[in-house]
Order: C-alpha cells, then structure tokens, then sequence
C-alpha cells in the first residue's frame, strides 16, 4: 500500500516569542544551527516516505515563505492552504480527503513540524513498525514515547501489555498533562509513555472514524472533497474550511476510540514546546547555560540566552530566560516559560500587532 506523509505546520508557536512571529512562526526557525525545523522534517520523513508523497498543512498566511524555505524539498502543489485554524482534526481530515480524492488510499505518517529527534534511524525504524501495524490491523496507531523524566508539559498515553510477538500495544487510555506528583508515579509504573502528536493509519479509516465520531467536521470534509479536482476546489475550501468546528484530534477521535495501538519510539524526542527546552538544541557551557549569539555572562548560571544582532551580556543571575531580537526583548524566570503565550495573548489584546 502506497505511503504518505503529513508534516502539521500551521501552528504559531506562541510560547517562542519573540522569535517565533506570525510571518516566521517556530517551525520556520534555524533553532538546532543546522537548518529550519521544517526541513529537518522533511529530511526524516524521507527515510521512510518519498519526496513525492510528502504534504505539509500550514496556514495559507504562511504558504509562500514556506515554499521559499522548502523549495527543492516539496512539490509546491502539496503545500496544502488552511483559510482558518481550525485546529489538528480539520488539519488532518483535510490532508487524509486530499489523498483519497487525489491519489488513492494509503497509509499516512503525520508528524508535527517542530519536533526534535537525536536518534533519527531508530526514529525511522518505530515509524516503519507503526505503518506495518496500521496496514495489517487497519487500525489507528499512535507513537507513545519513553518516559526519561516527570514530564508536566506533556499527555500521556498508558498501554496494554503487547502481545506476542507484536512491536505495538493496545492503548487503555489517553491521560491529560499531569502534576509532578502524578507524573512520577507515571514513570515508576512503566506502563505509561508520552504522547508525541504522531499518527499513522490509512486515509479511509481515518474519515470512517470522522464521519462516526465527528460528523460535522465530516460534513465540511466531504463537501471539500467533493469539490476536489474541479475548478470550484479553492472557492470551496475558503467557504467551508473556516467553519469546521474547531477541535484537536486528540479530544476528538484518539482519545474517543477503542481500537488504538500505540508504539512505543525511544529515539531521543523532543516537542521543543517552549523556550525553556532550547537546551535539547544546543549543548549547554559549563555552568549550565544555553547561549545563543554574541555573550558575555559573568557568575550566570542556568540560563537560555538567546541573542541576534546586539552583545548580550549578563552579571550574577541564574534560572532565566532571555531572548532579544530586533524589535522587543524577553526576560523571564525559566519556571514561567509556559506562561509566555500570555505576552502574546496581552499583545493581541492592547493591538499591539506589530509585534506578533
């Protein structure tokens, strides 16, 4: 059965700001110093899936850039325009109608775009089990993670115990982001893995389960697909799309089924949410700091300095968050890096767009 990759890159990667703006969002960042997260994955998927078999869904806001950046990685045409957000279930639904009307059924990887991956072999490995598990069981597969620390920042998925035999589990449920306390317990228990925001399953089965779980979001699905392939297409998908309701797959599908397998990927993985886990990026100094740009940090410790065109210098503090660009600069305790979508959330609110 043919395979296909989704790569998910309409998100605004509101806890990056100030570097992650509406016109260069996060996954449009050189972050590790190799190249924009985007097109390292793109490059991973690669390993698994052919370049002309690769989709990305990004918001149309974004589209040209992301041409730009990915030209000579992407076919153009398989940059697919989101006229709203309407949130990871359209995102999908759309590319999994996209494939079935355009193509033919097959088994689709989806992928977030910004996530970091050290081990990118075995990373193709679990993605190749998870694909054989979705083909042979037509059922929804999912990676489960790990655990290598209490993670509060991220959901959980607890499994069965596998079968003989099998490289996946069935999944028994989906947990919410927990407190400390209830994260240790998680990784003491061993049975419980992290919930990555990666999919595979075939196109067909993943539209079955909207049109069960979800039927107004597939409603709007299949009257885009309808109009796929004629020349009403674009009309459309701007006069649908931005009123499918607005759910995550998650909340939606995932966690509403009965019949999901997970398999487990220990290849180094990072989600990079926030800027507090900018030290999987880059190999911090010798008293703990993440540094970025032109530095001079005397007695600092522990801290993520990220600056572009100015020095960045600092004296005697520690635990602290410091990114600098052009146009604004943030400082913030490592402790409330979750909280900087409240900046942004501040700016919208004052109209201060001309810094978002």
């Amino acid at each position: 059965m043919e395979r296909y990759g989704v790569i998910m890159a309409g998100g605004g990667g509101t806890r990056f700001w100030p570097l992650s703006r509406k016109e260069r969002p996060k996954q449009l960042l050189n972050l590790s110093g190799r190249d924009i997260m985007v097109n390292e994955t793109i490059d991973r998927l690669q390993q698994v899936v052919c370049r002309e078999n690769t989709y990305i869904v990004t918001n149309v806001t974004q589209v040209p850039l992301m041409a730009e950046e990915t030209k000579g990685r992407m076919i153009k045409e398989h940059i697919l325009a989101e006229p709203a957000a309407r949130n990871t279930a359209a995102c999908i639904g759309y590319a999994a109608m996209e494939i079935l009307k355009k193509q033919e059924d097959g088994i689709m990887c989806i992928v977030p775009s910004d996530a970091f991956i050290q081990d990118e072999e075995e990373y193709a490995r679990v993605i190749r089990c998870a694909m054989e598990a979705a083909e042979e069981t037509d059922m929804l597969v999912t990676i489960g993670i790990k655990p290598v620390f209490p993670a509060t920042g991220y959901g959980y998925i607890k499994g069965r115990q596998k079968e003989k035999d099998k490289n996946y589990a069935m999944v028994e449920e989906f947990v919410e982001k927990p407190d400390l306390e209830t994260a240790r317990a998680y990784l003491a228990d061993g049975s419980y893995q992290w919930n990555s925001g990666m999919f595979i399953w075939k196109a067909s089965t993943i539209l079955k389960k909207f049109k069960e779980l979800l039927p107004d979001v597939y409603g709007c699905l299949e009257e885009i697909g309808e109009a796929m392939g004629t020349k009403q297409e674009q009309e459309v998908i701007q006069r649908v799309y931005p009123g499918i309701p607005k759910i995550s797959i998650d909340y939606g599908i995932m966690e509403r089924c009965k019949d999901v397998l997970v398999v487990e990927g220990d290849f180094g993985w990072n989600d990079v949410g926030s800027l507090d886990m900018l030290h999987v990026m880059k190999k911090a100094d010798r008293d703990g700091n993440i540094l970025y740009g032109k530095q001079i940090n005397i007695d600092t410790k522990n801290c993520i300095s990220y600056g572009q065109d100015k020095l960045t210098a600092t004296i005697g503090v520690q635990d602290l968050i410091i990114v600098q660009t052009e146009d604004a600069l943030l400082v913030c305790d490592k402790s409330r890096a979750q909280d900087v979508k409240k900046i942004v959330d501040r700016l919208s609110e004052e109209g201060m767009e001309q810094y978002l």
